[in-house]
Parts: C-alpha cells; structure tokens; sequence
C-alpha cells in the first residue's frame, strides 16, 4: 500500500514523481569550520543564506581534534502549498520535502529543526513571515542547530558560559544572568584578550580545550557608558536586538569591531563563578573557591550539560584545576584586569602545564 504522504490529490490518482522534492533546485553549498567540524551548509533561500554569512563568515577556524567530523546542516524556506486544501474544515495542505537525508512534511507556515545526530545532519525549514524574526531565526534556529549538531557529534560538553583566552591559556566565566559576564568580556577583550565564546562554549573533556563561536557579543547600551567616549560612539551604531523576556541589547559583532578572537581553541586552566555581590572596598574581586564548592557551583550552573554523558571526566578536569568567585568592582575595568591577571598568575600557569 503506498504510504499517503507520498499521494497528491490528482484526478489520475497517480503517485508525484517527485514527492519529497528531491529533484529540486541545486541549493548553495558552502563548508565552515565551527567548533572543531566541518559544516557543509546547504542553503536554499537567499534570505536564509545571509543569515548563514552573518551569523558564520569570518571566523577563525578551530581545530579539537586530528580527525575532524562531516556535518550537514539544511536550511529552506517552507514551501508554497502546491494545491489548495481541500475538505478537512480548511486545514492546511502538508508539504513533503527532503534535505541531508531527512525526509519530513511541512505547511508554508511551518518553522521547524530537525537534528539527527546519529546522521550528523538536520534540515531547517523556516516560515516565510518567520523570516520577519531574522534575529531568532539565527539565534534559535540555526545556531540552535550548530551547536547540537557539533556538541554531539564530538562528545564536547555544551556549557552556558563566557571564555577567553590569553597565548592559548582559557578561563570559564559563568553566572547568572546580570552578573556582568558580557560587559567584562567586552573589557576583557578591549585590554587584548581573546574571546572564545560570548555565552556557549564546548569543551573537550579529554582535553579540556575550549572552543566557541565569538560572532557576536550582547550588552545593554547603559553598559556603554563605561567605555572610553570614541569607543562608546562606534559601539553605539551596531543594531539592538530584543530577547524573548523582552530585553533589548546592542548585538556588538565582534568581527566588524575588531576584537582580538581567539584563533584556536584555548586550554581551560581554571572556573570563575561571577556573582552580582560587590567585592568590599579594598577587597580583592576573586575569591578562591574548595574544589566540593567548585563543582556544586558548576553542576548547579549547568543542568543541563550535567547529565550528558561527557560530564563525569569533565567535572574531574574541572577539580584540579583553581576556581574562583568573581564579585564586581566598580567599574568593569576591574574585573577584565582581575581575570587577565588570573590568567597570568603562577598557579593557573601550574594547573595548565599540569593538564597538557
């Protein structure tokens, strides 16, 4: 019996040459390094590919690994109902289709990813009044995609967190949202320092390496007020982009304002955990932390990466090394050269040549 998604209402009642639209229109290939894989995007829509380019042009290449992995990412705008409904009370045509191996249905009004790891491959098919949402679609769709897509196919734990670098030297820098990690970043990298990742890095358990996509960077624009005046004015002409909870930030990129990037993947030597809490005057902003209080901070911080079957080795590598509570200073300034000096300092050093 032929499975009914392959059968189109026609008068002859026979079964569409081409149901999937497999025989379609050559997409857009282009290959990308990003988190230690090698991305083979293929891109119908050029709405969609600009969005490819923006969010993935430009940035270093990082390497984990002597083997690197083939992953295959789809992307298409949903597809204009080839027949109007007919019956069903007006519900809308299903439109079958077909990308990196995935076979799936679909209304012109369906936005949706589909992730198979097993094939490292997915298909994205997006709306085409989603396309209005151009920040979401890249953020919750695509990106969504990389990330899962590279997190599993290299066994990298996925952790909700900053890093940067310093001569291939990393730190983590996590913390609730408010706690600063974005504006010391940007202060971090206005003093030299690399950036890995703004808010999502994956590591290596194994090696503890660290890798990230550092396209972009989010901050308030009263945090603009901290930076010297020239530095302020050019900040101020990248776009605000407006979250889910209704936040809105400046989406600095990090390419066009010529940030130092991390060219490869950093080694982590050490945690710091930042907290909303003032450091006393004349107190020191970093407060070293037990390796039991560490790891408590940690499994609390990251939930959903604690159960993924990477964190046992990854949660020992974090043990030996130093962590640390960041409180804040009065001006960021402090905390990017409280973690530069970290990074300088004698027993992150220690621990880094310890875990080579």
């Amino acid at each position: 019996m032929t499975p009914p998604s392959t059968i189109r209402s026609r008068p002859t009642g026979a079964i569409d040459a081409d149901p999937f639209r497999e025989l379609a229109a050559p997409a857009r290939r282009e290959r990308m390094r990003l988190l230690g894989c090698d991305f083979e995007f293929e891109v119908r829509g050029r709405a969609l590919d600009r969005l490819v380019q923006y969010a993935f042009a430009g940035l270093p290449s990082h390497a984990l690994a002597a083997d690197v992995p083939l992953l295959k990412l789809s992307l298409m705008i949903a597809p204009l109902a080839r027949r109007r409904a007919r019956g069903g009370a007006g519900a809308p045509s299903i439109e079958t289709m077909s990308a990196s191996g995935l076979l799936c249905g679909s209304t012109e009004r369906s936005t949706f990813v589909a992730i198979s790891p097993g094939d490292r491959s997915a298909l994205i098919v997006v709306a085409r009044d989603m396309l209005r949402n151009a920040y979401h679609v890249r953020y919750e769709l695509i990106e969504f995609a990389v990330y899962t897509l590279a997190a599993r196919a290299r066994g990298l734990v996925p952790l909700h967190a900053a890093c940067i670098g310093r001569e291939g030297r990393g730190l983590l820098v996590m913390g609730d949202t408010g706690a600063g990690k974005s504006t010391a970043a940007l202060h971090c990298a206005l003093r030299g320092l690399d950036l890995v990742a703004e808010d999502s890095t994956f590591v290596a358990p194994e090696s503890m390496l660290g890798t990230g996509v550092a396209n972009f960077l989010h901050v308030r624009r009263e945090a603009l007020r901290y930076l010297p005046a020239r530095v302020g004015a050019r900040m101020q002409r990248f776009p605000v982009i407006r979250r889910r909870s209704g936040v809105a930030k400046l989406e600095i990129d990090l390419r066009r304002a010529a940030l130092p990037l991390a060219p490869s993947p950093v080694r982590l030597a050490g945690t710091v955990f930042a907290v909303a809490r003032r450091a006393a005057r004349g107190a020191p902003l970093l407060v070293a932390l037990g390796a039991d209080d560490a790891l408590a901070r940690l499994a609390a911080a990251q939930p959903y990466a604690a159960h993924r079957p990477e964190w046992p080795t990854f949660a020992h590598r974090v043990s030996e090394q130093p962590a640390f509570e960041l409180r804040r200073g009065s001006h960021p300034d402090e905390t990017a050269a409280a973690l530069e000096s970290l990074l300088a300092a004698t027993p992150v050093g220690a621990a880094m040549s310890a875990s080579v």
